[in-house]
């Protein structure tokens, strides 16, 4: 089974479970945290994933450093050790969070700019994209970047809107080019 089926299947039913015990939020923060550690703490996937210590050693350090956290969270790092799904947790949580704020109408989005975006800026954009999206909220992240040489440059998931002078620039030399063919 591919990593993004099993991160797809596990993030549903980690969902699914959040609804039902009322402890969404909670897991949203406390699955943030282990994605946090999974993803910049190579000791302890190589530990996790090593195929000589045992699972109680395995299950033994997860208690220990997820100490404090839901049962539930605990449980499920653990079950994916146990079922050699330890590279895929941070994909899972990934996958989690994007469930999770598909359900709230929440949408993440990277504007790359020439400069550091003002907050009246940043502001006009939400409000473009809320209406344009259809969702409650978006989130900005501001990545400068001077190669765009004007504009911005909006990407939201797996779409990228592309409003900056250096896009305008190559789509116009496609043309160009096209229509001499």
């Amino acid at each position: 089974m591919s990593e993004a089926l099993v991160a797809k299947r596990y993030a549903e039913a980690l969902f699914t479970l959040g609804q039902e015990k009322l402890y969404l939020d909670k897991f949203v923060e406390e699955f943030s945290v282990v994605r946090e550690v999974f993803e910049t703490n190579e000791q302890l996937v190589t530990f996790l994933t090593h195929p000589g210590i045992n699972n109680g050693k395995k299950k033994e350090l997860i208690d220990k450093s997820f100490q404090g956290f839901q049962k539930d969270v605990v449980n499920t790092i653990k079950l994916l050790v146990e079922r050699h799904h330890t590279v895929v947790i941070p994909a899972i949580i990934d996958a989690f969070l994007q469930r999770v704020n598909d359900a709230k109408g929440i949408a993440d989005a990277t504007v790359y700019s020439v400069r550091e975006l003002t907050d009246d800026e940043k502001l006009k954009v939400k409000e473009s994209f809320v209406k344009r999206l259809n969702k409650q909220e978006i989130r900005i992240q501001n990545i400068v970047d001077p190669s765009l040489m004007g504009g911005i440059k909006i990407r939201v998931g797996n779409t990228i809107y592309d409003g900056s002078i250096s896009g305008k620039l190559k789509r116009f030399e496609r043309n160009i080019l096209t229509a001499n063919i």
